[in-house]
């Protein structure tokens, strides 16, 4: 598996056959960061950090140079500084990222109708209809070029026959490369990667394979199915052994299921205030409902997360009797859930997110919508929003205080359905 620093970078040839290998994972390389030095072009060759400015926020991205040093997104800030304690650190900008990928995805549009959104910096791209460009090496150096040319960025690919195959090879060629898997040569590229790199393998699936002696992929692709299902389970080991085996049916598909809508933030300071933490869970339930009505999604799933001040995270949920996009039904069933925790230790991280979505127009709505009125208000809110800005309208409780502020890379999150 890729290091994902750049130091076992593998590219390939250009005389390479690509004929075979018609789908693309595109990745952007490092984007965060990449954007942030887009105005900032002298900090290029340094270590680069984005993050809130509260040593107790968490590490949104890292360019290249700050990566050789063990900084990974996802870490504490305060990790990374002592990892790296010449790291620049620059604050994040969410609109700035949303307007490079909407220029991207333009991009992979303009070369072919089958494109498959993963998120905000990255996408599988089926590239068998796009003869009139070349084949799909050419296919592959025409994005990159016109990524470079309209946005200044780098983005890496990979070029398989499967998607499993393209998406491992385009954390190969990291950053600004294309390595191109032939069909033929499928698992002779796979079977030296370690286990770890198979989709799906955590750290304690990873332990229980190594323990029985299965450190690579080709050790997979050699057992027996029923040994790799002892060792992980019956499903597991099915998926495992195919992936090992260079078997992937999944095609690339031009929608993307939105599997969840949520909002967390880290306090500054950790509390136990409970008027805090309701006000902050009526504060994101409502944003989470915006997100949803926006998208014209219902959900039907509530879920609570606490992160505690000696970092034990909890999460806890519960199923609605009909889905809704309602802020207030959602601020009920967490604080409900809340509430039936009992007391608390002091509170880093809170979040709300609901699950289990549709699209709104399947909704079925009781004879009595219990919901009525709190709709019509928040339907109210959203139209004085469109037209005067977010802000002008709120529930009064969140007047008593300003909401805290957290790490602006978790405040807001979607969550996409992974490839499967």
């Amino acid at each position: 598996m890729s290091k994902q620093d750049g130091t076992d970078r593998q590219v390939s040839a250009t005389s390479v056959d690509s004929s075979t290998a018609t789908i693309l994972h595109v990745d952007l390389d490092a984007f965060f960061a990449s954007v942030e030095l887009l105005d900032r072009p002298e900090l290029t060759h340094l270590p680069v950090v984005v993050a809130g400015k509260s040593m107790r926020s968490v590490v949104t991205a890292a360019n290249y140079p700050a990566r050789k040093y063990g900084v990974r997104s996802a870490i504490p800030l305060s990790q990374a500084l002592r990892l790296c304690p010449r790291a620049i650190v620059l604050e994040p900008h969410f609109d700035k990222y949303r307007h490079y990928s909407t220029l991207v995805m333009e991009i992979f549009d303009g070369v072919t109708p089958v494109v498959e959104r993963l998120g905000i910096d990255e996408a599988f791209l089926d590239v068998s209809g796009a003869g009139l460009i070349g084949n799909p090496a050419e296919v592959a150096a025409v994005i990159r070029r016109r990524v470079q040319e309209q946005t200044r960025l780098t983005c890496s690919v990979g070029a398989a026959s499967t998607k499993f195959v393209a998406k491992l090879a385009s954390g190969r060629a990291k950053p600004d490369g294309v390595l191109v898997v032939p069909a033929d040569q499928t698992l002779a590229f796979l079977h030296p990667l370690p286990v770890g790199a198979l989709w799906g393998v955590g750290a304690v699936t990873e332990e229980a394979l190594t323990r029985r002696g299965l450190r690579t992929i080709g050790d997979i692709a050699r057992s027996p199915l029923s040994a790799i299902q002892r060792a992980v389970g019956d499903a597991s080991g099915l998926m495992l052994h195919d992936l090992a085996n260079g078997r992937d049916p999944r095609s690339v598909t031009t929608t993307s299921v939105e599997k969840s809508v949520g909002h967390e933030v880290t306090f500054e300071v950790d509390t136990v205030d409970a008027d805090v933490l309701r006000r902050e869970l009526l504060r994101q339930a409502n944003a989470v409902a915006v997100r949803m009505r926006s998208a014209g999604s219902v959900g039907r799933t509530v879920v609570l997360k606490l992160r505690y001040d000696d970092f034990t995270t909890i999460t806890r949920s519960r199923t609605l009797a009909e889905s809704t996009d309602v802020g207030r039904r959602i601020y009920e069933e967490v604080r409900s859930i809340y509430e039936a925790l009992g007391r608390h230790n002091p509170v880093r991280l809170i979040g709300v997110r609901m699950e289990h979505l549709s699209q709104g127009g399947d909704q079925q709505l009781g004879l009595w919508d219990e919901d009525d009125n709190w709709r019509e208000a928040e339907d109210t809110i959203d139209a004085v929003t469109a037209r005067f800005g977010r802000g002008m309208l709120r529930p009064a409780s969140l007047l008593k205080a300003q909401a805290p502020h957290g790490d602006a890379q978790n405040a807001h999150r979607i969550d996409y359905e992974p490839p499967r």
